[in-house]
């Protein structure tokens, strides 16, 4: 079998609509010789038929992050998934939630902003810590998605805190995780009109900035450059890269004014 990821096991979470970046992460995973496990949140049914347009059937296990009991069983029924098979050699994490409270700066309570936080980035610390005794062994990568958090976006508010949370995060994992030849590292993706972009606040505002700066051009119906980048974090062609943000954005984040 030949491939970036030939031979390896991907878990991949965030699949929500066959628009996600996380189901063509997932595709291009099983295109380059991977073999993939989805987790799903809430109805699994759907998820399910979801899967069922990918290239190969894939076993769909159930994650809330927010659940000590279904994160400290996670290791165990992926294994479970797959007959028993006790590795991982990839995680993708593709989770972002805020309440509509979370996207007004000075008026959001603590509520909302601690489910956005929790959610969005202490669920990598959640996530990763739940597969490490399946990546114990060889090691691996995990990869999250972001959207550039060094500066404020217009009416992203408390979910560009998260964001910031969520980078930060990644580098200590990073820091903590080296030794056991685990790489963490994101993905800074440019807007996409998926399900998740539906609940931001302006994100046309958001879109009509990427119409003019980006110098590359950027597509907001086209999740695979994103996807694109994962895969290749996740490959072992950045054997020593880790702690890392790639930008996969088309040239936004460098361009001024």
């Amino acid at each position: 079998m030949s491939g970036l990821l030939a031979g390896k096991r991907i878990l991949v979470t965030g699949v929500v609509t066959e628009a996600s970046i996380a189901f063509h992460v997932a595709r291009l995973a099983q295109e380059e010789g991977a073999e993939v496990v989805l987790t799903g949140f809430g109805r699994l049914s759907l998820i399910e038929r979801i899967a069922a347009g990918l290239p190969k059937p894939v076993p769909v296990v159930e994650l809330d992050v927010t659940d000590r009991t279904q994160l400290d069983t996670l290791a165990e029924r992926i294994s479970a998934s797959a007959d028993g098979c006790d590795r991982l050699d990839g995680v993708v994490h593709s989770i972002a939630y805020g309440p509509q409270g979370a996207f007004s700066f000075l008026d959001g309570d603590w509520a909302d902003v601690s489910t956005a936080v929790q959610v969005s980035a202490y669920s990598l610390k959640s996530l990763t810590t739940a597969c490490l005794p399946l990546m114990e062994e060889r090691g691996g990568s995990v990869v999250g998605l972001t959207f550039d958090a060094t500066v404020a976006w217009p009416r992203y508010d408390w979910m560009g805190v998260a964001k910031a949370a969520l980078e930060s995060t990644s580098r200590y994992l990073a820091r903590d995780l080296g030794g056991r030849n685990i790489r963490c590292n994101l993905v800074a993706a440019g807007p996409l009109r998926s399900m998740a972009a539906k609940s931001i606040p302006g994100f046309g505002e958001l879109a009509e900035a990427w119409r003019h700066r980006a110098p590359i051009g950027w597509d907001l119906t086209d999740p695979d450059p994103a996807a694109r980048g994962v895969v290749a974090l996740l490959s072992d062609f950045f054997p020593r890269t880790t702690g890392e943000i790639v930008h996969v954005d088309g040239g936004v984040h460098m361009t001024g004014a």
